[in-house]
């Protein structure tokens, strides 16, 4: 089975138990759309969690695209080794920080495709036929920090399913669940990922205590937390 997940936000305990609720084994494949990090407590402990998972691929958010930049500019000012110190204060369990970590985020693309889906963390610009610009020729700062994709008017047409987060869906449809779109808008749509323009996919962690998961199996949504 695959599962996407996005926008995790540093919560160690609701993952590992979201990931126990779905069964996740040695077999399946687990993408990460973008911010392991920010609001949290163990944001840290959750990067190492999932970086080392052989099954898991993750894309940088925003979160850890603005920490790239912040690291980048302590080396520059600092060296590698004050650079590490001093970026331990940027986390709330900072006491883990690594020049291993710091490679690690350094190194996310930031955007997946895969035969199905495209998983982006924010949006992706859309062509003036109303196609997706192909992610590979979207600009860092569209991937990461988009808001205008998760509007509901905004149905892409003639691609691959676009799964993103970024933004909690309460703020578009005031529920924190998975937001489902076919080509004729929210709720329109079957059973594959083949059936849908989009899939938004942050439950607003931070806000609600409730943490989603996307099966692509017969787009199945699961939830961990406060429901």
């Amino acid at each position: 089975m695959d599962y996407i997940v996005s926008d995790i936000h540093g919560e160690y305990g609701l993952f590992c138990r979201l990931m126990d609720k779905v069964g996740f084994s040695g077999g399946d494949r687990l993408f990460v759309l973008g911010d392991i990090l920010g609001k949290g407590a163990d944001e840290l402990r959750l990067a190492r969690l999932i970086f080392s998972m052989p099954e898991a691929t993750v894309i940088a958010g925003n979160h850890e695209y603005d920490f790239v930049k912040h690291y980048r500019a302590l080396v520059s000012r600092y060296g590698e080794e004050a650079a590490v110190e001093r970026a331990r204060d940027y986390f709330a369990d900072g006491k883990l920080f690594s020049p291993e970590l710091a490679a690690a985020f350094d190194s996310l693309p930031f955007y997946i495709e895969t035969e199905d889906f495209v998983g982006v963390h924010a949006g992706l610009p859309l062509s003036a036929g109303g196609g997706v610009v192909p992610p590979g020729d979207a600009r860092r700062e569209q991937l990461v920090y988009d808001r205008r994709f998760k509007d509901p008017d905004v149905l892409p047409r003639g691609n691959k399913c676009v799964v993103f987060g970024h933004t909690p869906t309460r703020y578009v449809s005031d529920r924190d669940d998975i937001l489902f779109y076919g080509a004729e808008g929210e709720g329109t749509g079957g059973g594959e990922l083949s059936d849908y323009v989009k899939i938004h996919i942050d439950t607003g962690v931070y806000l609600s205590g409730v943490l989603g998961c996307l099966c692509t199996d017969g787009c199945r949504a699961f939830y961990e937390g406060m429901r």
